[in-house]
């Protein structure tokens, strides 16, 4: 039996921005003002509003649902940028931190060359591409002064350990701890008061939401792809990983619980009062959101996801 052959769509042509109203009118949208629609049309691209935050709004290749309007998809755009843009500060906190307390940790024990002792890590084989990695981001900085001044200044001709990591993406940064010894995660996450399982799925969820954030992508109705492990609490809570507010729970337990964070948490609720289209399930938002990330819970000795 000869293979079958599959088919594939063809391309649409583009379509000017009256043309894009008339065809959101034609899949049932409600457009009360065409003017301010085609402006904002053409501030941002049809793909990245409508494709995006259509999602759960319409039928998959049909029309919208009743009753929903432009207006609530140009809602869901402005939260979802103003969300990101609130968050990715408490992100860099936590980014920045965990660069320092690894560096200081790391050197100590090790001394500043110590990164390139496969011996020092747990796989020799990720400490290879890690190797590799990191030789591309010097070869891409070259002309940092920071990094002309170790290659050129000092006789290893490069660079100690606590300045490397400066050159790390948060992603680097997250299979680095990945790849160290437990006992040195132990370390690392004893500072947190944390256990380094929970630290290190964390950290890798909170550099992919990073990654989002970094470019202007969708957190609104998005399910991760890198879901952090959660107390067995917030579980009994009815909180899910899948959902950005799972990535929240993580960066509480990371950032003080000073008023910085409470501001944080404030102008979340804020956003949601500004923006009633916004639907925070969507985002694996509880009833009890507030109090949960303002609040310290009871650990139990076990968890579940």
């Amino acid at each position: 039996m000869g293979a079958i052959q599959k088919s594939f769509k063809e391309h649409q042509p583009p379509l000017s921005i009256e043309e894009q109203l008339e065809n959101l009118k034609n899949k049932g949208l409600i457009i009360e003002d065409e003017e301010k629609a085609a402006n904002f049309l053409n501030d941002v691209s049809y793909f990245r509003l409508i494709k995006a935050y259509s999602l759960g709004l319409k039928i998959k290749n049909g029309d919208y649902f009743e009753g929903v309007s432009f207006d609530t998809l140009v809602q869901l755009y402005l939260f979802n940028a103003n969300f990101r843009q609130v968050l990715f500060p408490q992100i860099e906190i936590v980014e920045i931190n965990l660069r320092c307390r690894i560096a200081n940790y790391f050197s100590s024990k090790y001394g500043i060359f110590g990164y390139e002792n496969s011996e020092n890590f747990l796989n020799s084989k990720y400490h290879e591409a890690f190797l590799n990695d990191i030789q591309s981001e010097i070869n891409h900085n070259l002309n940092a002064p920071f990094v002309k001044n170790f290659l050129e200044t000092y006789r290893e001709s490069k660079l100690p350990f606590y300045a490397l990591v400066e050159l790390f993406s948060f992603g680097t940064l997250s299979k680095f701890f990945k790849n160290m010894k437990n006992e040195d995660k132990k370390a690392i996450a004893t500072s947190y008061s944390l256990g380094y399982t929970y630290l290190e799925s964390w950290i890798e969820s909170i550099a992919f939401v990073r990654n989002i954030c970094a470019h202007y992508g969708r957190l609104y109705n998005a399910k991760l792809a890198k879901t952090p492990q959660l107390y067995a609490q917030y579980v009994e809570e009815g909180v899910g990983n899948i959902r950005v507010y799972a990535v929240l729970l993580c960066l509480k337990h990371i950032i003080p619980n000073d008023r910085h964070w409470i501001n944080f948490v404030n102008t979340i609720a804020h956003l949601f009062e500004k923006y009633p289209a916004v639907d925070k399930t969507k985002m694996g938002f509880p009833d009890n959101w507030d109090y949960l990330l303002t609040h310290e819970i009871e650990r139990k000795p076990k968890n579940r996801r």
